[in-house]
């Protein structure tokens, strides 16, 4: 078999599992939603516990749900009997790991954890294990076999298991009407954060580097402002000043194809009308949404009354850091 062969199958072996475990989900999917949102309402917190493959599941897990806005920690099982027991507290949630239900560490810790006032929630591939028997809730990551052709390297599992950590996080983010200005609050240095809290009146063009022209200019009296502004289009108004149009250099190239007297024509003859256009109060995400749907370099920016008021140029997300 070939590289590329053996790649696909391992993609073909875990795509199954992950339909396979979604064909699984239950009312204990539910339940375990109801179990954190009434955790977190009480400002409680989620503690994640899992062993090797799956603790790295686990981290990755917590950061998730930490980061939408579920307060969660990683105990060590180990250190967890020699100490760390003191990151839990009655009310809280642990969501244990092992798709075997019979991992040594996670099975020792679970009398010391029913000592406090929390719900086990296990996330596992047996669901009349051990560990599984001790839980409030079983989430059945279970699959019909690893990418490992041997059937022994946590390939598959730790996939579904990943997803059903991802499918937690969604729905507790959902039952907590958590929004996009909290999803900033909790990421302000990285790009996502900045596309959240930015708002497009703070990164567009605006003043002297926004290109703005009556509809009865010419052309070539358009290109004199465009060339001012250095920009690679212009905002065409009408008599009162409202957005009607826009003409950008695209426009002149195609114009010039089939029209030897296009820097003649006035711009309410060649402009495109009913440009898109985006509010300057709009978050800077939603400018960046624009781009990603839409085939164009510039997105011109109005205020309440329709007047064109700036511009965002793809080219400077990169500086802003937006991209």
């Amino acid at each position: 078999m070939n590289h590329l062969a053996r790649a696909r199958e391992v993609f073909d072996i875990e795509m199954a599992a992950l339909k396979a475990v979604r064909a699984q989900l239950d009312d204990s999917f539910e339940r375990a939603v109801e179990l954190i949102v009434e955790c977190l309402t009480q400002r409680r917190k989620i503690v994640v516990v899992g062993i090797g493959k799956s603790g790295n599941i686990g981290r990755k897990i917590a950061a998730t749900l930490t980061s939408t806005g579920s307060t969660s920690v990683v105990l060590d099982s180990v250190d967890a009997l020699h100490g760390d027991l003191g990151l839990v507290s009655d009310g809280d949630v642990v969501l244990m790991i092992s798709y075997s239900g019979e991992t040594e560490e996670l099975l020792n810790l679970v009398p010391a954890l029913k000592r406090f006032s929390v719900k086990l929630i296990s996330l596992t591939g047996a669901a009349k294990s051990t560990l599984a028997k001790h839980s409030d809730v079983v989430l059945n990551v279970k699959v019909p076999k690893e990418a490992c052709p041997f059937n022994l390297a946590p390939t598959a599992s730790t996939t579904a298991t990943l997803v059903m950590g991802d499918a937690l996080a969604m729905a507790v983010l959902d039952a907590r009407g958590f929004k996009q200005h909290d999803f900033a609050q909790r990421h302000p240095s990285g790009a996502i954060g900045r596309a959240l809290l930015f708002k497009v009146k703070d990164i567009m063009r605006s003043g002297a580097r926004n290109a703005m022209a009556a509809q009865t200019l010419t052309v070539k009296e358009a290109l004199l402002v465009m060339t001012r502004a250095k920009a690679g289009s212009v905002s065409v108004v009408d008599k009162k000043g409202k957005l009607a149009g826009v003409f950008t250099d695209g426009d002149l190239r195609r114009h010039m194809g089939t029209d030897d007297n296009v820097l003649s024509r006035t711009l309410a003859e060649v402009m495109t009308k009913n440009p898109i256009c985006v509010s300057e109060d709009a978050l800077a995400v939603e400018a960046l949404k624009v781009f990603n749907e839409r085939n164009i370099d510039d997105l011109i920016v109005v205020n309440a009354k329709k007047e064109p008021v700036g511009l965002v140029d793809l080219q400077d997300l990169p500086k802003l850091k937006l991209m």
